[in-house]
């Protein structure tokens, strides 16, 4: 058994399909069903059941799942490897909301990349509920995001404190006033983030707090999605005030104050415990960590 035969094996279970597999691994096709039977031979079982669409065998899910352990390893002693020479390098993966990607990241990498280069950095965007579970699972290296629940599996450093904030457009009856209370947001046609974002746990509980039914025009997975259609007067919405600077600056938002919602919440970067980080990952972690406040949440 070698390293290639497992990587041919796992690119066949993405694939399924031989020809697929050997065209990503640059090998013909009888070179991979060679490396298979090759296999199936030194483990005395049938890995992969050949009949279109090609499948893994009950024991090939089993050979598969000690396999991708396999190559864990060995890309974590490549790793280390690497970091024998003492300079940050490698690939991070980033998860984290569309809103903090579009105006936290950019403030953040610009720096970070012009000071190390050889480090490659790629982000992920999804709701702010499933970061945690991408760090966990491996998906992704280091999440930013809302710390609203603690986890054991989960090392977490705070980065800065943000507010959810009501606003609407300048053509909005609401936007002549300057405060208002949330038991007047009773019959506001409002347009919501998605069920699995921790906004708007935040806003639903706040609703419940004060036995109010909202009316919700619209449901989008997004700050930025919802910025537009609040901008085009379809109704009024409650997001984040990190995420709005721009649009407060050009006037296309106008923000009420509202008292029940001043409760602040800490943003911060998450990462595995125990995983090991390489150099790049250290680095990233630690320039983070170092940042004060005023440069996440600056509005320039």
């Amino acid at each position: 058994m070698n390293i290639s035969q497992l990587e041919t094996l796992l690119t066949i279970s993405k694939t399924m399909s031989f020809r697929k597999a050997g065209e990503l691994l640059n090998l013909t096709q009888p070179a991979v069903s060679a490396q298979i039977k090759s296999l199936e031979d030194e483990f005395k079982t049938v890995l992969i059941d050949r009949n279109q669409p090609v499948t893994l065998t009950d024991h090939g899910q089993v050979f598969l799942e000690h396999a991708e352990r396999i190559l864990d390893i060995v890309e974590e002693l490549k790793q280390k490897l690497d970091d024998l020479n003492h300079t940050p390098q490698g690939h991070i993966l980033l998860g984290t909301t569309s809103s903090i990607a579009i105006q936290i990241l950019p403030r953040v990498l610009s720096y970070f990349h012009n000071q190390f280069p050889q480090i490659k950095t790629t982000i992920h965007t999804m709701p702010s509920t499933q970061v945690m579970t991408s760090v966990e699972n491996g998906s992704v290296d280091v999440g930013i995001t809302y710390l609203s629940e603690k986890n054991p599996n989960i090392a977490s450093s705070v980065l800065y404190y943000d507010t959810f904030e009501l606003v609407v457009s300048p053509e909005n009856p609401l936007s002549s006033l300057t405060h208002t209370t949330v038991d007047k947001l009773k019959d506001v046609p409002m347009i919501m983030l998605a069920p699995d974002t921790l906004g708007r746990r935040f806003v639903d509980g706040i609703f419940r707090q004060y036995n109010i039914q909202p009316n919700i025009v619209m449901e989008l997975s997004s700050s930025e999605e919802v910025k537009r259609m609040v901008e085009i007067d379809l109704g009024a919405a409650i997001v984040s005030k990190l995420s709005i600077p721009t649009e407060l600056k050009l006037g296309t938002l106008k923000l009420i104050k509202v008292p029940e919602l001043e409760a602040t919440h800490p943003v911060g970067v998450v990462y595995k415990s125990g995983r090991y980080l390489n150099t790049a990952m250290r680095q990233f972690l630690s320039d983070l960590k170092g940042m004060p406040e005023h440069q996440f949440i600056s509005s320039e």
